[in-house]
């Protein structure tokens, strides 16, 4: 008899991950439960969902159809109706239950990731690496939908849908907080990012006297939330941030009394100087300089800095420009933060530097690739027109990040190619190969064509998938 084939035989992995760090069990005991003989385990129906949701499903009829392509590695697939019973189970208290699971079990996974030979991933910037540091990106992004859903809305782009709002681990690339909003939401509004923020930072499994840098664009600039960024520093906790800052006629009016002695080149991620070709072949230099004690900010929180930079525009630009613009001849872009200019980031030489800050708050745009790649898992389209499964679905999208996230970094830490690709890219390479499963003295082996490129990662990756039960 042919042995049966396997569409998509790195489901095992995430499965193996997910149930290895201990979060199947922990999902099982934080859904309700129930009793009877075709009662479903809701933890391993919510973990199902979330391997098929990895695996590329946009709504709930696909994530049991997917389930069909590795029904001999995992029997009695969940039916749609069942899947959707669990998210209809998911309310506010459930949903608390599950994100303190979610904050649980990332400490364990974060143990594992330190016991690497490569140890924590830290960010580098400007060729300096920010170790001791954990970097939290904030982002929002525009969910399209053409019924009436509940709570889709007008966006402030002129589409129509919902305007979510999450945060990213920077060090890690995984999604630690999602807030499903109406499409209308405003992009500055505070109580979400307050809401975002904290959820984020019980997410986060920081050590005592821990370091944190937040980053968040200049689209979500206001008073209040600087001073509320700034209210996060604790006795146990040193908060920094790096902000965008609107630009009015005061911040032009200080810039106007700039001397051009005090404008220095801006550096790119790899240190070298920030150039790039103009639409006419011309060569645009970056520049950078301070703005602190030029522009009065009395009433700011204590230790804001401004930082200035220009550009000369583009032709693309030419109609965007202000009148100040337009007589300078540059383009102006002001970040705010609290990095002081003498001590900078403790650890990392020159970073208080005014290119360095530049450079910190240009490396907060890696956040809109984590922003696609969520989008492609789960969040580019909500299946219901219930806010409520919606915001289910959202949920189980962020747990589908999780294992996502978690298979690359523990067990593709030394494959770059796969560790940091696209979502397509690591389907088409790993979770979507093709293998046939054999049984004999009650073992099941699974075979994979050697002459794939990426077998010998898949194999790789599953001893170590074997291996982290001795490490937890």
């Amino acid at each position: 008899m042919t042995a049966p084939l396997i569409g998509h035989a790195g489901v095992v992995l995430l499965r193996k991950v997910a149930d290895r760090v201990g979060l199947t069990s922990a999902l099982a005991a934080a859904l309700p439960r129930g009793a009877g003989p075709g009662w479903r385990d809701r933890g391993m129906a919510l973990v199902q969902l979330a391997c098929a949701i990895a695996l590329g499903t946009t709504n709930i009829l696909e994530a049991e159809q997917f389930q069909q392509h590795w029904r001999t590695l995992f029997p009695r697939p969940v039916s749609d109706s069942t899947l959707r019973r669990t998210l209809e189970a998911i309310d506010d208290p459930v949903t608390a239950r599950v994100e303190r699971v979610r904050a649980a079990i990332r400490r364990v996974v974060w143990t594992l990731i330190a016991l690497r030979p490569s140890g924590f991933p830290w960010i580098a910037v400007c060729g300096r690496v920010l170790t001791g540091w954990y970097v939290l990106d904030l982002d929002a992004t525009i969910v399209t939908c053409t019924s009436k859903k509940e709570g889709a809305a007008g966006t402030f782009k002129g589409s129509y849908g919902h305007h979510p709002l999450g945060a990213w681990v920077a060090n890690t690339r995984e999604c630690v907080a999602m807030l499903l909003r109406p499409g209308n939401a405003a992009s500055n509004d505070v109580a979400d990012h307050k809401s975002v923020l904290a959820a984020a930072l019980r997410q986060l499994p920081l050590p005592l006297w821990s370091k944190l840098l937040v980053r968040i664009d200049g689209a979500a600039f206001s008073h209040d939330l600087l001073d509320h960024l700034q209210q996060l520093t604790t006795s146990r906790r040193r908060v920094r941030w790096v902000t965008g800052w609107a630009i009015n006629i005061v911040d032009e009016a200080a810039i106007a009394l700039l001397p051009e002695s005090v404008w220095t080149c801006a550096l790119r991620q790899d240190g070298a100087v920030h150039e790039i070709t103009g639409p006419d072949g011309e060569t645009l230099s970056y520049q950078v300089a301070e703005l602190t004690g030029v522009r009065d900010l009395a009433g700011w929180p204590d230790g804001t800095r401004l930082i200035v930079r220009r550009v000369k525009p583009s032709r693309r630009d030419a109609k965007k420009l202000t009148v100040f613009e337009q007589r300078t001849g540059w383009r102006y872009q002001i970040v705010a933060t609290n990095i002081p200019a003498r001590h900078g980031l403790s650890g990392v030489p020159g970073s208080g530097q005014d290119w360095f800050v530049d450079a910190l708050y240009r490396d907060h745009a890696e956040v809109e690739d984590r922003v696609k790649a969520i989008k492609r898992v789960g969040m580019g389209l909500l299946p219901s027109t219930s806010w409520q499964l919606n915001a289910a679905w959202v949920l189980a999208a962020t747990l589908a990040a999780d294992l996502d996230a978690w298979t690359r970094l523990l067990l593709l830490h030394d494959e770059p190619e796969l560790a940091a690709a696209e979502p397509a890219t690591i389907r088409r390479k790993l979770y979507h190969l093709p293998a046939r499963l054999t049984a004999h003295a009650r073992r099941r082996v699974l075979h994979l064509d050697r002459t794939r490129p990426w077998a010998t990662a898949f194999t790789t990756a599953w001893r170590r998938a074997q291996q982290l039960s001795a490490l937890t």
